[in-house]
């Protein structure tokens, strides 16, 4: 696995195999390595030393999969802009839909498809 490290970078790889391995005191762990004790206790508790992925398991939306549903169809039939498509979704779905959160659902059933 390539890894790109910046030069300030102070959690490489070895040095959390070296944490993982290590039997001594969070506390003197996290002064060798120049961390905090709760980083230390992290990666002791991990099985990789690989950093784990960022994006989030479950987007965050305020339509209900029935209402994404109907924006969907919406957008599929009636071919209408993501503007357009908001100012529907407001009017009859949900007053709350922010164009964020519609662009997400919509590029999120996309590649579902």
């Amino acid at each position: 696995m390539l890894i790109h490290l910046h030069k300030q970078a102070t959690m490489t790889p070895k040095i959390r195999a070296a944490i993982q391995a290590s039997d001594e005191p969070a506390s003197a762990l996290a002064e060798r390595f120049g961390t905090t004790e709760q980083t230390v206790y992290k990666w002791k508790h991990r099985d990789s030393v690989h950093d784990r992925s960022h994006t989030p398991h479950r987007l965050q939306t305020t339509l209900t999969p029935a209402q994404e549903a109907v924006a969907v169809a919406l957008r599929t039939t009636l071919l209408v802009s993501l503007d357009d498509l908001l100012a529907v979704v407001r009017e009859f779905l949900n007053p709350n839909a922010s164009r964020s959160g519609l662009d997400r659902c919509l590029h999120h059933r996309q590649r579902a498809a």
